[in-house]
């Protein structure tokens, strides 16, 4: 075991599981009520699997939406295959799980976006990747201590001028 706990590959690991649970269950029993899929994924992935036209259409990514019209949704292990409708001319494909950019539910304001992925060489790169931004300014944090210049000064008065935009 390495000397870290690589979060973001745990992360990304889970976020395609529950991707992939949720198109076992779309292949089952549908689309429910107003749900539908935007589902960009990477072209150039090896596993991926789509027409030539296509791939000379979208060299880098392609968004594919699944609502009105697609069939033939096969959910596997390491991606899913469905036949889609470009201009009525039905199309068939396999998206790695891998390939996926960005799914999103617009029907119930839910979306997933994964970070790039690292190249063969980025990993013989040594050199660690930034550390995530934080979530906030954490300088507007500080909070400015004055004693009280009221009966003693026995008081502390917080001022939050910092926390004003």
């Amino acid at each position: 075991m390495s000397g870290t706990i690589d979060y973001g590959s745990l992360m990304h690991r889970a976020m395609r599981g529950l991707i992939q649970e949720v198109l076992s269950d779309v292949a089952e029993t549908g689309l429910p009520g107003q749900h539908h899929f935007f589902i960009t994924f990477d072209t150039t992935h090896p596993g991926a699997e789509l027409a030539d036209w296509l791939k000379d259409r979208y060299p880098s990514e392609m968004t594919v939406v699944m609502q009105h019209w697609y069939d033939d949704l096969v959910v596997e292990d390491e991606g899913f295959g469905v036949t889609l409708n470009f201009g009525d001319a039905p199309e068939r494909m396999f998206i790695p799980y891998d390939s996926i950019k960005t799914f999103v539910d617009p029907s119930v304001e839910f979306g997933l976006r994964f970070e790039t992925q690292t190249s063969e060489a980025d990993e013989d790169d040594p050199t660690p990747p930034d550390p995530p931004r934080p979530l906030r300014d954490r300088s507007k944090d500080a909070v400015e201590r004055k004693p009280a210049k009221d009966n003693g000064g026995a008081a502390d008065v917080v001022r939050l001028d910092s926390f004003r935009k």
